[in-house]
């Protein structure tokens, strides 16, 4: 049976996903940073103790895996972070952080478990909206914009190396989700935004729903958990 791998599930859409493929029958490997306990008491495998921004801790789960002898259908990298800033306010350090979580840890982790892949696997990535060029109308969120940006490409390269051996990728939209967003807004914003939330359990359900039809035929591209495909 292959396994289903989960990247970051300790919270918020990557837990929901885990959680409604484990309800659904599926095996499921929840990658944590923390100990995943919550996760383990359902009766869910977990990994813990996975920070992707670790080479030595993203081996050390490519070697258990090798030792369990897991095979992958499904590996779906949630695991980011977003601290949201301005012209003004924009940090290097934070520039660097989100970088090196939202756009080296996706390709850190799938680079290693690349191998566990099996033939009709799929490589969910997820990134986010605003790093979309061509959908970019207001600025702002430099360090976010510049790394989800950057992590577009990270999965367009890996569709066109994984497609080759029959392995789909794509980079996900989850959509607007309340997993505290709202508590960084302004109360403009927030007042915009709060008509178009969706819960993490829907977003979780909505990019199920997407990987379940992606092949790599359809791979390769921006896609919203709604279904749309969105320019780069």
């Amino acid at each position: 049976m292959s396994t289903r791998v989960i990247i970051g599930a300790d919270r918020g859409i990557a837990r929901s996903i885990a959680e409604q493929l484990h309800e659904a029958g599926h095996d499921v490997l929840a990658v944590t940073m923390g100990d995943g306990k919550e996760l383990a008491e359902q009766g869910i495998a977990v990994e813990s103790g996975v920070n992707v921004t670790s080479d030595e801790a993203v081996d050390a789960l490519a070697k258990r895996l090798a030792n369990d002898n897991v095979q992958v259908e499904w590996l779906v990298h949630v695991a980011g972070v977003m601290y949201l800033d301005n012209i003004e306010t924009v940090d290097y350090d934070d520039v660097r952080k989100q970088f090196e979580i939202n756009t080296m840890g996706p390709l850190r982790v799938v680079r290693a478990l690349r191998g566990f892949l099996v033939e009709g696997g799929k490589v969910g990535i997820l990134t986010s909206r605003v790093g979309s060029m061509n959908d970019n109308t207001s600025g702002g969120d430099y360090a976010y914009r510049i790394s989800k940006a950057a992590a577009n490409m990270v999965a367009l390269n890996l569709h066109h190396d994984l497609s080759k051996g029959g392995v789909a990728v794509q980079a996900l939209h989850p959509g607007m989700v309340n997993t505290g967003l709202l508590d960084a807004m302004t109360d403009e914003d927030r007042e915009r935004a709060a008509s178009i939330l969706v819960t993490p359990q829907q977003s979780a359900s909505n990019l199920i729903s997407v990987l379940d039809s992606l092949t790599v035929e359809t791979g390769g591209k921006f896609q919203h958990a709604n279904g749309d495909i969105l320019p780069w």
